[in-house]
């Protein structure tokens, strides 16, 4: 579970392709405060990875190939940026919102447009995701936990202060990025229950 705080920006240093699947090695702008071990679940642009090894500040993560196919790892190369974020321990704060580091669909920067200091991104998506997404409910976009300002006949619109610009890939997004969309757990289990009729035919179940 993660809370869609960055932590660090990561920068891929190299991809080993193994057929479809492969390996991503990323080294982190500055080490963290409590360093990963193997095993480790770490959030790489809000997929969920596993540390797989470790070399010197490098961090090696095996990806597979549906990893690579459903997000933005599969369009990454040497020297691209990504947002990194170590799994919540007991104790934590939760900053941001629950995210799961599972993610559900990719959406694409439409438009870039600036509000006095701050940058607003409009980003479209596909009818399913827009079904999870509410006007000030939370979404994490490539692993940040962000506010949905407005909605959009197509998708969303967030508003980002340059703090989170300055410490999230979000600086080097242009229109037509492909970014990770992750809708809020709560959204999904409401959207789950009404698939089976509100509860009803479960409820049924249980009395007969």
């Amino acid at each position: 579970m993660f809370t869609g705080i960055v932590q660090r920006l990561g920068t891929i240093t190299e991809i080993k392709m193994e057929g479809a699947a492969g390996r991503i090695v990323i080294a982190p702008n500055r080490p963290f405060d409590h360093p990963p071990k193997l095993g480790d679940s770490v959030a790489v642009n809000g997929i969920c990875l596993t540390v797989a090894a470790i070399e010197g500040d490098k961090l090696i993560f095996d990806v597979l190939s549906e990893t690579f196919d459903k997000t933005n790892l599969g369009e990454k190369k040497p020297g691209d940026i990504v947002n990194l974020e170590l799994a919540l321990a007991l104790g934590d704060t939760l900053g941001g919102h629950i995210v799961t580091g599972h993610v559900d669909n990719t959406g694409t920067v439409a438009k870039i447009e600036e509000v006095d200091r701050d940058l607003k991104f409009t980003v479209e998506c596909s009818r399913d995701m827009l079904m999870l997404t509410v006007y000030k409910g939370s979404i994490a976009i490539d692993g940040i936990s962000l506010t949905v300002a407005e909605l959009t006949e197509n998708g969303f619109i967030v508003h980002i202060i340059p703090h989170t610009i300055q410490e999230t890939d979000m600086s080097e997004f242009k229109v037509g990025t492909k970014v990770n969309l992750e809708a809020d757990i709560l959204g999904k289990h409401v959207q789950r229950i009404l698939e089976f009729g509100g509860g009803q035919d479960y409820r049924l179940n249980l009395n007969g």
